[in-house]
């Protein structure tokens, strides 16, 4: 994590791994972060993230790669985690195992397994 404190409203589920995934009772979201100390691809944190929200074994989940590139991801976080992108409060938003999932700049990965399925404007 950035060295940001937690909101209030979070509260863990789950440590799995060394991650803390959160739940927001609120928005009905899981929140977690990608390791700030040592690079960890946000891919590998996002396949552990949602195998803990949909309580299926990564190995289970389907393949990354059908929703989203995951070497692109890795790389459009890591240039936005190191400061050579002008996006720092960026995020990206798609689809993956029926959860929609958001991924930020700072490495937050939030899940939101009640709404699958993005609809478009």
């Amino acid at each position: 994590m950035s060295g940001k404190s937690l909101p209030d409203r979070l509260t863990p589920v789950d440590d799995t791994a060394g991650r803390t995934v959160y739940y927001d009772d609120d928005r009905r979201t899981y929140h977690t972060w990608c390791a700030d100390d040592d690079y960890e691809p946000v891919s590998a944190a996002l396949i552990d993230a949602v195998s803990v929200v949909v309580d299926t074994d990564p190995l289970e989940l389907e393949s990354l790669s059908r929703c989203i590139d995951p070497d692109a991801l890795n790389a459009l976080i890591d240039s936005w985690r190191t400061g050579r992108s002008d996006s720092g409060d960026g995020s990206i938003t798609f689809t993956f195992s029926e959860c929609r999932v958001t991924v930020w700049a700072d490495g937050e990965l939030v899940i939101d397994p009640g709404h699958g399925r993005l609809t478009r404007a």
